[in-house]
């Protein structure tokens, strides 16, 4: 095995540092998948033992197609599976506005980008996790997208995230909300518009923290970070942010007494103090593009990103003070085969990660960044962007084009399984008790053993 890059001293663990959990008033967050990167908002299930094989006609509990598009991820509390997606509403966008949004469409991206040249249906659907029924669906907003996105994006990026009593949505620029359970409507906010880079389209998921809800809010305009009241929507700080577009989704941390939300991004990694919104430490190193949303455990913070370049820091948040660039307040780095889409996988005290979008995969220690294995090509995998979960000792993959590759989750490089869907897949995983949920371009499928046809 070749030697590990690391390329700072590295400190004793032992420090306490736990991922806030959402609670609520019902139900067990380490038995839901709350958020899109799950209860710890590390990508592990810690209780679910999800299927380790399956296929069209194996291990299928149902399947569903899912209306409009959208890349989020299905969150799920109790009986009940959440998703957000943008449904064109068959109506073309008032001349004035079709024409503002094609003259702001960069050249090189208008055949290859999605214009907006639809009326698109906001929409947050609620689905029965038995059977995959709609329980509900309730269209939050309606108009034409002042700005186009991405091929592979969509105006449904974000996932919601949910504590139990409250779900919170956010459309971007097309507003902030929350709703009920049953999909009543308890507050709305509109932020403003977004401009992002390129026209690459929006897609940063809310932080929900006790009664604190975070929205990341970096674009080519003015970016700021701000806090709302979850119970009324009610502005609670807001800090302005020297940053270009940046999708990293927000992550709160408890360092010692004091929480902090942390935010991944371009110029500078910045942790705040989750009571007042002041900046309490702030790091460069990134490349640019941003995306990989931070994971924490163990006593240490992670943020990584892969485009142009590569970096993954290790941040300790008890000694993480002011300006850092280096001891005590980094622990480590690994500047290489970091990823551009994909968020890192956080599992058992090891971070798993891939290599820009590729199926190439590294493994290292958490605590000292030491390689346990590293550029390992996954088989049958080419593109990736849903971020790596995984549960019940296993470590799950899944390429864009419908090939999930599971491994077993150790210190070596081992495939238990690589398994097949007809459905594309960007959006990340779920994991529920003995069930795995994939949404695809057209449907979501809930996967679980002996279920077979």
């Amino acid at each position: 095995m070749r030697q590990p890059l690391i390329v700072l001293p590295i400190l004793a663990a032992g420090l306490v540092l736990a991922v806030l959990p959402v609670s609520g008033s019902e139900g067990d967050p380490d038995t839901a998948w709350p958020a899109w990167r799950g209860p710890r908002a590390t990508g592990e299930a810690p209780v679910a033992n999800p299927p380790l094989n399956w296929s069209e006609k194996k291990n299928v509990r149902w399947k569903v197609a899912i209306p409009g598009k959208g890349l989020s991820t299905p969150v799920i509390w109790g009986d009940k599976i959440f998703l957000t997606t943008a449904i064109p509403a068959g109506l073309r966008p008032d001349p004035e506005t079709a024409a503002r949004a094609e003259a702001d469409l960069p050249e090189w991206r208008r055949d290859r980008g999605v214009a907006p040249d639809h009326v698109q249906k906001f929409t947050v659907l609620a689905l029965d996790r038995a059977s995959g029924a709609i329980l509900w669906q309730r269209v939050l907003r309606e108009e034409a997208p002042h700005e186009g996105t991405h091929a592979d994006a969509s105006w449904a990026s974000a996932s919601a995230v949910t504590d139990g009593d409250t779900l919170i949505v956010s459309f971007g620029s097309y507003g902030i909300y929350a709703l009920d359970l049953d999909g009543a409507l308890l507050w709305q906010k509109d932020l403003g518009d977004m401009k992002t880079r390129r026209g690459f389209g929006e897609g940063g998921t809310p932080a929900l923290a006790g009664n604190t809800v975070v929205i990341n809010w970096d674009h080519e305009g003015p970016s700021f970070i701000t806090a709302l009241d979850r119970r009324t929507g009610d502005l609670l700080w807001r800090r302005e942010r020297d940053e270009v577009t940046s999708w990293s989704s927000p992550v709160v941390v408890q360092a010692g007494e004091r929480s902090q939300v942390v935010i991944n991004a371009t110029s500078r990694t910045r942790g705040y103090d989750l009571a007042t919104g002041d900046v309490v430490w702030e790091i460069e190193g990134m490349t640019v593009n941003t995306i990989p949303s931070p994971v924490a455990a163990g006593g240490r913070l992670f943020v990584a990103s892969g485009f142009r370049g590569a970096m993954l820091q290790a941040i300790d948040l008890q000694k993480a003070h002011g300006p850092l660039d280096g001891p005590p307040g980094v622990t480590w780095t690994y500047p290489q085969d970091t990823p551009y889409v994909p968020s890192l996988l956080l599992a058992q005290g090891r971070l798993y990660f891939l290599k820009g979008n590729t199926g190439i995969l590294t493994c290292l220690d958490a605590a000292s960044g030491r390689e346990l294995f590293s550029r390992q090509r996954l088989p049958e995998i080419d593109s990736v962007y849903a971020s790596p979960v995984a549960a019940g000792g296993r470590v799950y993959v899944t390429g864009r084009h419908g090939t999930t590759v599971v491994l077993e989750a150790g210190d070596t490089y081992e495939v238990l399984a690589v398994n097949h869907l007809d459905d594309g897949f960007d959006a990340s995983a779920a994991l529920v008790g003995d069930e795995l949920y994939l949404r695809g371009r057209k449907y979501l499928y809930c996967l679980a053993a002996g279920t077979s046809d």
